[in-house]
């Protein structure tokens, strides 16, 4: 894991979703992992709760969701069990962007 802790990811880029513990975690999860193939995803699993993030961006990709959960999958599924998130968001109708902008 490197020296930053997710406890610290506030005060870092790093950028993803903290999901409420639910039947789709484990989706969110493999499609971070197939959608950022160039990333380093790290999951903190606190049982209520999962915190996924990457530095800088992190993509979800509906089409990926749908394969991953075997069924169609709204965007909107993923905004209900969205607890809070690390980064700024971009929503659209087939993915969710969370990303790190600097401010000098």
């Amino acid at each position: 894991m490197g020296s930053h802790t997710t406890a610290n990811a506030y005060r870092n880029n790093r950028v993803g979703p903290v999901l409420r513990a639910s039947s789709i975690t484990a989706a969110v999860i493999e499609a971070a992992q197939e959608d950022n193939p160039d990333k380093e995803i790290r999951v903190d699993d606190k049982v209520a709760y999962v915190r996924i993030d990457a530095e800088d961006e992190l993509i979800l990709r509906r089409s990926t969701l749908e394969t991953a959960l075997g069924r169609p999958f709204r965007m909107a599924e993923l905004e209900v069990n969205l607890g809070s998130f690390a980064g700024r968001i971009e929503t659209a109708d087939d993915y969710v962007r969370f990303y790190f902008e600097r401010k000098f």
